[in-house]
């Protein structure tokens, strides 16, 4: 590139620089990409080269220079030609009419409507753009109105603002007013990456835009993903002024300046409230955050004619929605059981009016939200509700905090619906109750799960009998199904019926129709003896989907040794990991589970399918294996394997006790003996080698030959052409090998059908072979 005659660089600058402008054009104002970002990419580094090898070819609307350059020293003040005035404000349908009145008067109408220009009212931040005949030479805050802050090295990041108008009869003196601002969109991810980068979050995309833009380094700006919109004008010299509003905005376009789509033309007071009203009703689906909408008198000769008065004009006024924050005390935080078990932090508010709605409480998302934003009771705090999105605490007014300071937030260890010991997974940012099967929060989503046609698959017991029978009190715990009744089923439906207000004709006439409940009873009965991996899939167990459920069955063998088994067993078990052991322990560790699981057997639900636990656990229950799983700090494999040569077992370390020496490096002995001092870590240890012991007397001897696949995982994507998953994973393990759900390098095989996605991509990414259905057949076949 740098072989270039002078002549032919300038000429190739020239061109891309051009051919660069239009494709921001494009891509940023008119919302139409015109290349892919890739080919954009390739041109932008051309012409980077080309500029450092010529720095005298940089033209003044170069795409280079909204990269951002070196920090200032300070923003520089500029004086404003033509004054940056305020607009007075409405905020109820009189203040309209009133206005309307007021113009209608000073123009000195008799009965005619007024035409006014009607657009949205951007929550950003006011900037006046100077172009000189054509090119973009400075900006500049509004400031006091006089006075602003020069911040045109930041503006030029900015990629939908032209560096230079288009078109050829551009003015000698444009000053361009708008509002830069942030879309909701950009702003949500750069909160995200302050987050990643453990800084501090913007309050709202004003805020965010703000800071943006004065920034003293202009690379900082470029990062951020601002906007601008042009909604009026200052100085202007070398053009006529055009005759309305609605003309100056189209004249914008033509230029290359961004203004807003939302902008219309309407008669009248009625005109102006109508397109209020369409703008609060769309305003939670656009893309940024407005604060209102402006009305404008669309002549220009009549905006003349009306002028000012004080600091504002006399034909315009900003109609403004009700505010979206305020101000008010935090009286609690009350904790939320959603139908998960999810618990959330909820902020109890004194009364306050927020976007026309009065608001008494406000979410706060989860337990590090409340902890970072340091929300206590007894706070003051700036509360946001956005269209129909829930309220929420945005941040404390700390110098508002009463004194004694009140003590920061802690999360309920139990949880305040049922009583059961609250979990909080590593990291994850939810707690949850962990009474799955017990807890009236989560009773219906237990209550659909159960039911469903992988778990116990109960026929007729769908959504609409499941909440019914949930609402009105005629189950509680999944066991009470089991009790259900004929008489117990139609009294439901005609008090269903009544509630809901629809009561069939046939029913007032005394015909009540029984089929659908005798259904409903035998789809019940014949759930009764579901094969136990189906049944283990039903408990609605947290992280166990249907191929955890088959390997607890399959190495286990019984209901009984799942649910005595502790987290560190079940952790060597295949494609079991320690968030889902610590899962499966934590809920049969719930007495309250143990208890509606017992009522469920004791209604005469008998798992199907028990056995002997599997011949292959008989390595998983080795001393070292077991020892390496328990999660004793700084303990690995390697170092439970030394104690374990040692003579040390199980055993052993739970009748010794804190006062165990084994001779392990300092910090590593210094950990264990630490555990050990803890008498519930020395009474699991003691368990858990007396559940080894009780599994290695069942064991069966392993049989010589295993299956043809045996050892091999599975994982099934897409749809095969002749059989359903369901029949691809039968013979999978009919032939001794294990389906699950999620491609790992420990996955042997990924079956692919048509339409396959992202395991897919996954299997071809880390080298897994990838079969079809006719090679998993062919492998089936083999000898």
């Amino acid at each position: 590139m740098t072989d270039l005659t002078n002549q032919d660089a300038a000429a190739r600058v020239l061109a891309l620089t051009a051919e660069l402008n239009r494709h921001l054009y494009a891509y940023h104002v008119l919302d139409n990409p015109t290349i892919p970002d890739a080919e954009y990419d390739k041109l932008f580094v051309e012409l980077q080269a080309l500029e450092t090898a010529h720095p005298e070819l940089r033209a003044p609307d170069s795409p280079t220079l909204r990269v951002g350059a070196a920090p200032l020293p300070q923003f520089e003040q500029v004086t404003h030609t033509v004054p940056m005035l305020s607009l007075n404000n409405g905020f109820s349908d009189d203040d309209i009419v009133n206005f309307d009145r007021r113009v209608r008067e000073g123009l000195d109408l008799d009965g005619a409507e007024v035409d006014y220009a009607a657009e949205v009212k951007f929550d950003g931040l006011a900037i006046n753009l100077r172009y000189e005949n054509g090119l973009f030479v400075q900006a500049a805050t509004r400031g006091d109105g006089a006075t602003g802050e020069d911040v045109t090295a930041n503006i030029r990041t900015i990629s939908g603002i032209p560096l230079r108008l288009h078109g050829e009869n551009v003015p000698a003196l444009l000053d361009v007013r708008g509002e830069v601002m942030m879309f909701k969109a950009d702003f949500a991810r750069l909160n995200e990456r302050q987050r990643e980068a453990g800084q501090k979050e913007f309050a709202n995309p004003r805020n965010a835009a703000a800071g943006s833009l004065r920034q003293l380094d202009s690379r900082i700006t470029a990062q951020r993903k601002l906007r601008f919109y042009a909604y009026g004008i200052g100085a202007l010299d070398g053009a006529a002024m055009p005759v309305s509003h609605s003309a100056l905005l189209d004249w914008y376009e033509t230029l290359g300046i961004p203004v807003s789509k939302e902008r219309r033309v309407v008669p009248g007071a009625q005109g102006l409230l109508a397109y209020y009203a369409d703008i609060g009703a769309r305003r939670p689906a656009l893309p940024y955050e407005i604060d209102g909408v402006v009305y404008k008198v669309n002549a220009t000769q009549d905006q003349q004619e009306l002028g000012f008065v004080s600091r504002a004009p006399r034909f315009a006024l900003a109609h403004k929605f009700p505010a979206e924050e305020a101000l008010t005390v935090v009286l609690g935080i009350d904790i939320q059981v959603g139908r998960t078990g999810a618990m959330t932090p909820v902020a109890r508010l004194a009364p306050v009016s927020v976007g026309g709605v009065t608001v008494t409480n406000a979410t706060l998302h989860n337990e590090d939200e409340v902890l970072r934003k340091d929300v206590r009771v007894g706070d003051t705090v700036v509360v946001r509700r956005a269209g129909d999105v829930i309220p929420e605490v945005l941040s404390v007014v700390l110098e508002k905090r009463p004194e004694p300071a009140p003590l920061p937030f802690k999360m309920l260890e139990r949880c305040p619906v049922c009583d059961s010991h609250v979990v909080r997974e590593e990291g994850e940012a939810i707690a949850r109750c962990s009474g799955g099967l017990f807890c009236s929060a989560q009773r219906k989503e237990a209550f659909r799960h159960f039911a469903g046609r992988r778990m116990m698959d109960i026929e007729g017991l769908g959504e609409r009998y499941i909440d019914t029978l949930v609402e009105l009190e005629y189950v509680h715990g999944l066991a009470d199904l089991y009790s259900l009744t004929l008489d117990k089923l139609l009294e439901m439906k005609v008090r269903a019926d009544e509630r809901d207000g629809s009561t069939p004709e046939t029913v007032q006439q005394g015909k009540i129709p029984t089929k659908w409940a005798e259904n409903l009873l035998a789809g019940i009965e014949a759930s009764k003896r579901p094969p136990l991996e189906r049944f283990l899939f039903a408990l609605g167990i947290r992280h166990v989907g249907e191929s955890t459920a088959k390997t607890l069955a399959e190495w286990l063998g019984s209901l009984d040794y799942v649910r005595r088994a502790p987290a560190a067993l079940l952790r060597v078990l295949p494609d079991i990991g320690g968030t889902v052991a610590v899962s499966i322990a934590d809920f049969f560790a719930e007495e309250k589970n143990q208890q509606a699981l017992q009522a469920l057997l004791d209604a005469g639900v008998t798992p199907q399918g028990e056995h002997a636990p599997s011949a292959k656990l008989r390595t998983q229950l080795e001393q070292t294996t077991l020892l390496a799983a328990i999660g004793i700090p700084k303990l690995t494999e390697p170092r439970s394997k030394q104690l374990v040569e040692r003579g040390v077992t199980l055993a052993s370390l739970a009748a010794q006790g804190a006062s165990f020496h084994a001779g392990l490096p300092a910090a590593v002995a210094e950990s264990l003996a630490q555990w050990l001092a803890d008498e519930s870590n020395v009474k699991r240890l003691a368990q858990l080698d007396a559940l080894r012991n009780e599994l290695l007397s069942q064991l069966p001897e392993m049989s010589a030959a295993g299956g043809k696949l045996d050892g091999k995982t599975f994982v099934l994507t897409g749809t095969l052409p002749n059989m359903s998953r369901d029949e691809a994973a039968e013979l999978i393990e009919a032939a001794g090998g294990k389906v699950s759900g999620s491609v790992s390098k420990k996955t042997g095989y990924v079956v692919a059908g048509s339409d396959a996605g992202s395991k897919l991509a996954k299997a071809q990414e880390l080298g897994v072979a990838i079969l079809d259905e006719a090679g998993l057949l062919t492998l089936l076949a083999q000898d």
